[in-house]
């Protein structure tokens, strides 16, 4: 991209606080974006081939609310980047992470973070951190099991969807505020399926399909009343 093509959106961005530059086969994070570190709300660069994160540069931007990275190179995200603590969505599917930084419990505000098509194996504990969270997604990962630690996840839903899980901590059905769980196309036999998130939790959409077990056995289980109770009334709210 030539240099007057990025002088001009940098032009826009900053009068609309919007940096949205996708699909243009970037290498790297634009260093010119320092200049703007004060006024963006925004950063859209999406669909390209950016294969880390400048870690000078990018806690900088301390007014950040979107940050959207889908479709890129990334490994590794710097600690910096949970400085950012107005950031309220961050977008980061199909990229190539298996870890989450040590202080990402630190980004407060989040409300939304999607990190499907990555190559995470655990369900990074650093989200039970996270007071505003309300969507998840981890779908499309390579992550084996729901550990104990989830009971303290703020979550409203979470997507678990295409991973490799054949556990699930009975502790999931603590989540104060969780609704929608989705783990469709995992490894999971009946047996596995705690039965509190049927008859003991908030849970009032689960999805399971795909799994290793017929979907109409999981009407005769104890607790599918107590749910099915749950799901027509959000049923009827959101109708």
């Amino acid at each position: 991209m030539g240099n007057s093509a990025l002088r001009a959106h940098l032009e826009t961005a900053q009068k609309t606080g919007v940096f949205q530059l996708k699909d243009r086969g970037l290498t790297e994070f634009p260093e010119d974006l320092q200049r703007l570190t004060s006024n963006l709300r925004t950063i859209d660069l999406s669909n390209n081939k950016i294969e880390h994160l400048p870690p000078a540069l990018i806690g900088k931007f301390t007014l950040l609310k979107s940050l959207s990275l889908n479709h890129n190179k990334l490994t590794v995200l710097p600690e910096e980047l949970c400085k950012l603590t107005k950031l309220e969505t961050l977008h980061l599917n199909n990229n190539h992470l298996t870890q989450l930084p040590a202080a990402f419990g630190q980004l407060s505000a989040l409300k939304s973070l999607s990190l499907s098509g990555n190559q995470l194996r655990a369900v990074p504990s650093q989200l039970c951190s996270l007071r505003h969270l309300d969507v998840v997604d981890l779908s499309k990962n390579q992550i084996q099991s729901v550990p104990d630690t989830v009971g303290e996840l703020q979550a409203i839903e979470l997507n678990l969807n295409q991973n490799q899980i054949s556990q699930i901590s009975p502790q999931i059905s603590r989540c104060p505020r969780l609704k929608v769980l989705r783990m469709e196309e995992n490894c999971l036999e009946l047996s596995m399926l705690p039965r509190s998130i049927l008859s003991n939790s908030q849970i009032a959409l689960l999805a399971v399909e795909g799994n290793l077990f017929e979907i109409k056995k999981l009407r005769e289980l104890e607790g599918y009343e107590k749910y099915m109770e749950r799901f027509t009334a959000t049923k009827k709210k959101f109708a």
